[in-house]
């Protein structure tokens, strides 16, 4: 009977000392988990964010420098259109211009500038993102307004009308983008600084109020807009395709109108939802899913890159596609060659 005794007591202390390690041990391979989340999110911001953005850095330069200097160079006379367009190549290459530094520090994993330009680095940053939606959007109801008015006899298809208004859109988003400034805090660690971006930064809830307000009235708003205009865009073309024998003609604006919305969709819906739900995973009632916030960080590295590409496509997609400005931009190479030629004999 003692023996009978022992042997339930052992097997009481072993299943007592089993049910006391379990917790223990789920603890242990949930901290590795989040472990192993948090190197791939480090590792996605030294290797991805620094290539990627350089990669956007040499490309965009390129292709915005030559729809610049084509515009101050080529151009005589400029409409509407070629206003929008001007400024937002000047849009991109402001931000294009903070990509060097961004790729240093991430690339070393520290930030080696100080607060003042983490601070402005940021907010070119999110000016950049927000006049290309603008001026985007005034572009589709530019369009539009051509299909309508050939002739551009329409009071918004003026000149001097799209000037007042790109100076009204730098003088929006630069006095919309004011509240970011005490939102984007450095943070500094063993004497090195980290320049984190707005949504790591700052008090999540005031953060995730100002991002939801952007959302709603730099982004959402805007891109309704666009899709408006656009539809009405390609309503107009169909029904020019029934009137016409052939409609050949206008299945090229129509497929880049298509291309148009579901870029402007894809590169910019992404980081919008990612960026809200970063904040959300930094309030207080998430503390306790940690390796959700890594994982949620990670999704939202991804898209951050991928919604500045359009400083890259803009001057593909709108510029070096249209017939007008590539013809115009050859033949002023060609007199050049042809100039640089007959010096030469």
């Amino acid at each position: 009977m003692s023996g009978s005794t022992a042997l339930g007591q052992k097997l009481f202390l072993t299943a007592g000392n089993v049910s006391v390690k379990g917790p223990a041990f789920q603890r242990m391979d949930q901290d590795a988990t989040c472990k192993n989340w948090e190197d791939t999110r480090d590792a996605l911001e030294k290797y991805y964010l620094s290539i990627f953005y350089g990669i956007e850095f040499i490309v965009g330069i390129l292709g915005n420098l030559v729809v610049v200097f084509g515009y101050l160079f080529c151009l005589k006379n400029w409409n509407s259109s070629n206003v929008y367009l001007f400024n937002l190549s000047i849009s991109d290459l402001a931000f294009l211009c903070t990509l060097p530094m961004l790729m240093r520090s991430y690339a070393n994993r520290k930030w080696m500038y100080g607060f003042v330009l983490c601070i402005s680095n940021r907010y070119v940053l999110h000016a950049n993102l927000y006049t290309s939606i603008l001026f985007l959007t005034f572009i589709s109801i530019d369009r539009y307004l051509l299909m309508k008015h050939p002739f551009r006899d329409h009071r918004l298809q003026k000149k001097e009308c799209a000037i007042l208004i790109s100076l009204a859109i730098w003088v929006l988003v630069i006095l919309e983008l004011l509240p970011i400034l005490p939102l984007i805090r450095p943070t500094t660690n063993s004497n090195e600084t980290t320049c984190n971006d707005y949504a790591s930064s700052g008090e999540a809830k005031y953060s995730l109020i100002y991002s939801m307000y952007l959302t709603l009235f730099a982004f959402l708003i805007p891109l309704f807009v666009m899709c408006f205009f656009y539809y009405k865009i390609a309503v107009f073309l169909k029904q020019r395709s029934r009137q016409l024998t052939t409609a050949l003609p206008l299945e090229k604006p129509l497929t880049l109108v298509i291309m148009a919305v579901v870029i402007f969709s894809v590169l910019f819906t992404p980081y919008h939802i990612m960026r809200n739900v970063r904040i959300v995973s930094r309030l207080v009632n998430w503390k306790q899913y940690q390796c959700t916030e890594f994982v949620i960080n990670i999704l939202y590295v991804v898209t951050r890159p991928l919604a500045f590409l359009n400083s890259v496509i803009n001057p593909v997609f709108y510029f070096l596609m249209g017939d007008h400005f590539r013809e115009m931009l050859m033949s002023k190479l060609r007199h050049h060659l042809e100039s640089l030629m007959s010096f030469r004999r």
